[in-house]
């Protein structure tokens, strides 16, 4: 890293990120868009590929940027002086020319080359000194005009809105590539623009002093667990991250949405009861508490200048815990998921009420060595959280018939060594469809219950989208 511009330090959100990768306990995110590109651009797929991708680092100063000394306490950001988009950027012809087979039920069958080519890259780490982010294009050999560009991000450089930002900025990038007809360059050289600030650097991140409190008798004096909470095996380094994609169609999903309004609820809530309900099902009996988790994006309520198309980490959490009982009602019993939706929907509602206070990232200010005390020490330990939801949303674009634009999109993250035992992202594409990202570590859940709680879940939403 000598000799390499010095931006500025990791923040402490960040700096849970880098600590994770260096330790290798979290590698990356990923968020993935299907383009069609009208029939004006008759160039190859590369050559607007390649423009588009000078226009994004030029906008967005986090993609010529990577972390330094993250093995130390004091990690700080240095800029590439050049980024060779050869080494960025991969095109895979596809074999089966994507995916546009239904299920019985008439949801989109989800590609089976991208969940393979999405679970290869979420066990793939990054290293100096290439770029921390990759673009993984995957063609369509029955149409040159037809692609679908996975774009795999350290999470220190960004969150999940952060990968949405990209493909909108993308989309942009490649109408105006349109009208390009020189060749690309691969070697881009790196804008002098600094990078975003920190969340640290321009939120307060207060902590009340009944939150602060009881998080410290926690960790320091006594910390109960559940007696019948599921929380996947124990903390290992070992096994890979597994991936399965869960498509819904636009019809379902908008019979859902306005079944959930009806209900005073919504989506999200809905699929964190939905999964607590399907993982019931399938889990022995003595399994009577699950604990999801959640992350909520903070640009609402930060400056003007971060907005939904910017990239860098800005999010905080928040906690749901659920009973078999009030979840699935008692034996022999059929109770409604709709009770503990809006239950959720309330709890969603008072963390963004909170705006930022008392999140779980404002107290890493309290961390002197991050990766022994949030990595290394937990090894062997149980985990606390059962599964997590997180949803970027729908994707808001207008497209013009004579524009590129977005069908399907799929937001996924790597399994986390101390996190969740299941991890679902969720988006939804300019197409309508809703798609779920269900990850996992291998040797921590049997992929048969996880196989079954998909099935499960698949149908319940069927059914509750009909009602």
């Amino acid at each position: 890293m000598e000799g390499l511009e010095k931006l500025r330090p990791v923040g402490r959100l960040e700096q849970y990120s880098t600590a994770r990768h260096q330790a290798g306990f979290y590698l990356n995110v990923a968020v993935t868009a299907s383009y069609v590109l009208p029939d004006k651009f008759h160039l190859s797929l590369k050559h607007y590929v390649y423009h588009a991708c000078e226009s994004l680092i030029a906008e967005h100063p986090a993609l010529s940027a990577i972390p330094a000394a993250d093995d130390t306490q004091q990690p700080y950001f240095v800029r590439l002086p050049q980024i060779d988009l050869d080494r960025t950027v991969s095109f895979k012809v596809g074999e089966l020319g994507g995916s546009s087979a239904v299920t019985e039920d008439g949801n989109p069958v989800p590609d089976p080359e991208l969940q393979a080519l999405l679970e290869r890259q979420h066990n793939t780490p990054f290293s100096a000194p290439d770029t921390y982010w990759r673009l993984c294009v995957l063609t369509d050999p029955s149409n040159p005009r037809r692609f679908t560009a996975a774009f795999v991000f350290h999470h220190a450089l960004g969150d999940g809105t952060s990968g949405k930002a990209f493909h909108q900025t993308f989309l942009r990038a490649l109408e105006s590539a349109a009208t390009q007809s020189m060749e690309p360059n691969s070697l881009i050289r790196s804008p002098s623009r600094p990078m975003l600030p920190n969340i640290e650097q321009i939120h307060p991140m207060p902590l009340s002093l009944w939150f602060l409190a009881k998080k410290i008798f926690q960790a320091k004096v006594y910390s109960p667990r559940h007696p019948g909470l599921w929380s996947g095996g124990k903390i290992q380094t070992e096994g890979s991250t597994l991936v399965r994609l869960v498509s819904f169609s636009k019809s379902l999903v908008t019979s859902l949405r306005k079944v959930c309004r009806g209900e005073e609820t919504t989506i999200t809530a809905l699929l964190q009861t939905s999964l607590a309900r399907s993982l019931f099902v399938h889990l022995p009996d003595h399994y009577t508490y699950l604990n999801c988790s959640g992350a909520i994006s903070c640009r609402r309520w930060l400056p003007d200048e971060i907005t939904d198309e910017v990239i860098g980490v800005y999010v905080t959490d928040l906690e749901e815990s659920y009973t078999r009982t009030a979840t699935l009602g008692d034996a022999g019993t059929d109770v409604s998921p709709w009770a503990e939706a809006r239950r959720s929907r309330q709890t969603i509602e008072a963390a963004l009420q909170r705006k930022g206070r008392d999140g779980g990232p404002n107290l890493l200010r309290y961390v002197s060595n991050f990766q022994q005390e949030i990595c290394y020490s937990k090894l062997g330990c149980e985990r606390d959280k059962s599964y997590e939801v997180s949803n970027i949303g729908a994707l808001s674009c207008e497209f013009g018939p004579e524009k590129p634009r977005i069908e399907g999109m799929v937001f996924s993250q790597c399994a986390s060594v101390i996190g969740n035992a299941i991890g679902v992202s969720v988006v939804t594409g300019g197409d309508g469809c809703m798609v779920l990202a269900v990850t996992w570590q291998e040797g921590v859940v049997d992929t048969a219950l996880v196989e079954d709680t998909i099935g499960y879940l698949r149908g319940e939403l069927g059914r509750l989208a009909e009602a």
